[in-house]
């Protein structure tokens, strides 16, 4: 009988010290449900929500590189819709200095593009809108496309890919910048 009092007395010792311990205890499991999982994108008002993330890039890319760009206060907007041009992914309409540029970028091409082909036409498009950049048809020796400011009109080949992007960004912001990594 007295083993089994001790052993009583020890459950219910552990068990109040456990209820003790957890029940003082900052509720973390609601903290954590808070947290967000996905880092928050800029939003950009005048902007169909599916550019944000390529917007947000373009001022990422421009302060990496020592440049302050800030899109909203710029007033570009951007949207995605139909072109009717053939073979055009993206416009960049401007409207001289009375009113910023409006990009836009073909729907099909959007429905159809990965998110690094996509990038590279939005950057384009930025690069007319916002760096105020004419095309630039010069090409390597081997044939590809020196500068994201191509027009596509002539013979280049694009290399924009995880190998090349900063080489081309970095182009983009600094047209004297020219090599490949």
């Amino acid at each position: 009988m007295l083993f089994s009092n001790k052993k009583s007395l020890f459950y219910s010792i552990l068990f109040f010290s456990f209820f003790i311990m957890t029940a003082c205890q900052p509720d973390a499991v609601e903290d954590i449900a808070i947290a967000p999982s996905e880092p928050e994108i800029r939003e950009f008002p005048l902007v169909d929500e599916r550019l944000w993330p390529y917007f947000e890039r373009f001022e990422d890319a421009a302060r990496e590189r020592g440049e302050r760009v800030d899109l909203v206060t710029a007033r570009i907007s951007g949207k995605i819709e139909a072109i009717d041009q053939e073979h055009v992914a993206g416009l960049c309409t401007t409207f001289g200095n009375a009113r910023p540029g409006s990009v836009t970028i073909d729907a099909e091409f959007w429905s159809r593009a990965g998110d690094l082909f996509k990038e590279f036409i939005v950057f384009h498009e930025l690069g007319h809108c916002f760096l105020d950049r004419n095309h630039r048809e010069d090409t390597f020796s081997n044939g590809q496309c020196v500068s994201i400011m191509r027009s596509g009109t002539l013979d280049c080949r694009d290399n924009y890919n995880v190998a090349s992007r900063v080489a081309y960004i970095d182009e983009l912001f600094e047209p004297s910048t020219v090599r490949l990594d």
